[in-house]
């Protein structure tokens, strides 16, 4: 049966009929899926994530009443610590030698900034604290209350390619 197309054309015509398949495809390796959940695998929030984007997990410190906001990025695939704002070093708080760059934060207080520290596994482990506490990841104009979902509790934070598969371990 003829088409009327010539070997070159339909090459050309398949190429641009699959290129939307392949721009779909590189876009969703390119996101990432920020999962909070407890240890029995109860999911708590999901967020998608574009390369590069970065989220903060903000609290009440709970001796010193004081938020403290701790950011990360996705490198390479990777969670990373890239910096922490905290009013004062209180209990628990603080910057070691060799990690991260103290600073004058905006608001006051110290900004410690190029932390560059990988999260192992892409999974961050948090003994949720209660409501006067509440912990918080922030990513975007989206806000999510761990306290209020899982006050007093363990939880997993995980990080994942968007097609990957909930791996739920850490």
């Amino acid at each position: 049966m003829a088409t009327g197309f010539t070997g070159k054309s339909k090459a050309a015509l398949l190429s641009a009929l699959l290129a939307p398949l392949a721009t779909a495809n590189a876009a969703a390796a390119d996101r990432f899926v920020l999962e909070a959940s407890l240890l029995d695998g109860t999911m708590l929030a999901a967020l998608k994530l574009d390369a590069e984007q970065g989220w903060c997990l903000h609290w009440t410190h709970s001796v010193a009443r004081f938020p403290v906001r701790d950011c990360y990025v996705i490198r390479g695939g990777e969670m990373v610590l890239d910096s922490s704002h905290q009013p004062d070093f209180a209990a628990g708080l603080g910057h070691f030698e060799g990690r991260g760059i103290v600073r004058s934060g905006p608001d006051g207080g110290y900004l410690i900034e190029d932390i560059n520290e990988p999260v192992p596994g892409n999974c961050l482990r948090l003994r949720v604290g209660s409501m006067a506490v509440n912990h918080q990841i922030a990513a975007g104009d989206t806000v999510t209350s761990l306290s209020d979902l899982a006050e007093r509790k363990s939880v997993r934070i995980t990080l994942r390619k968007s097609d990957e598969e909930t791996n739920g371990q850490c």
